[in-house]
């Protein structure tokens, strides 16, 4: 059973369980159709979820009878304007487009930022042909990579791209590798961190780890060069959690440098936003299916930087 009622800025959704022992958010999953699980399990994080009056985890068991009631924010109605904006792509073809995302530039839209971003860009280079499964905010985009991360991404232009794509990140089976540089040295050779991950128990606008309830996370990490108090790591994700990377470097004790968020609020070097490149993406083509790897340079000030720490040892 479902009824819906309206506040100013919210749709509320009541619904009635007729089984026992479902996880919350594969129920409601099950029961909002019109959203898709991990926009459930969002709005179970940002505390959007009551059962029977109380604020539940996404993995509670739900009982015959339980009421759950779901608080939808309403659609900001925004006017999402093509702008010509210069992009560096990679590659490009009827179904994807892939890009070399600068720093500083933000993916999509959101509250403070709705021109100058990657969704404004794409908008006035592609016109209509961008997917629209995530919604006039995020035509096209299947992942994201941070406002101050560099790297390459890629962009569904269709529809049938966009689901085939979502479906190798969630089965893990895109490449994914960075290059960063952290604070402080790594004595290991290599090293893997699996710790999972949620959102931050008071700032919920941070990540943390949550051994508890958070959602299993992995990050395989391997030393390319040690530095000046600071050393050089290449990152594979093995999954592709919010901040992944920033948490767990930050969690075993090695923050990214110019990470104000999780690391150091300020770092001699001056660097604006974590040093962190998105260096290498690999997929199967989402209609040949041939296998297909990407790369891009890391950009001249993370050289920079680089040079600098190695030029002070």
């Amino acid at each position: 059973m479902m009824k819906a009622d309206t506040t100013n800025d919210e749709r509320v959704i009541e619904l009635i369980s007729d089984s026992g022992d479902a996880r919350l958010d594969s129920w409601l999953s099950v029961r909002l159709s019109e959203f898709s699980r991990s926009y459930v399990q969002k709005l179970i994080e940002d505390r959007k979820v009551t059962v029977n009056g109380v604020l539940r985890k996404a993995n509670y068991r739900l009982k015959s009878g339980d009421i759950a009631v779901i608080a939808v924010p309403k659609p900001e109605k925004l006017d999402i304007n093509a702008e010509d904006i210069a992009l560096d792509i990679i590659y490009e073809d009827e179904d994807i487009i892939i890009i070399n995302k600068p720093k500083g530039m933000v993916v999509h839209p959101g509250a403070g930022n709705y021109n100058g971003t990657l969704v404004n860009a794409l908008m006035q280079h592609c016109g209509d042909s961008l997917s629209d499964i995530n919604g006039i905010i995020r035509p096209g985009i299947v992942h994201r990579i941070d406002k101050d991360t560099t790297g390459v991404l890629v962009v569904a232009k269709n529809n049938m791209a966009h689901e085939k794509l979502s479906e190798k990140l969630k089965d893990h089976d895109i490449s994914r590798i960075y290059v960063a540089v952290v604070e402080g040295i790594i004595r290991e050779e290599r090293g893997k961190v699996d710790a999972p991950l949620g959102r931050h128990p008071v700032d919920r606008k941070k990540m943390a780890v949550n051994l508890k309830n958070g959602r299993r996370a992995v990050t395989h990490f391997t030393v390319l060069e040690r530095l000046n108090d600071a050393t050089l790591v290449e990152l594979k994700l093995e999954t592709g959690r919010t901040h992944q990377i920033r948490v767990h470097m930050a969690y075993i004790g090695f923050p990214l440098l110019g990470d104000t968020v999780y690391g150091r609020k300020s770092n001699q070097y001056g660097v604006m936003g974590q040093a962190l490149h998105a260096r290498l993406l690999g997929f199967k083509h989402p209609r040949t299916g041939e296998y297909m790897e990407f790369q891009a340079e890391p950009p001249e000030y993370f050289e920079k930087l680089v040079s600098d720490l190695r030029s002070k040892e």
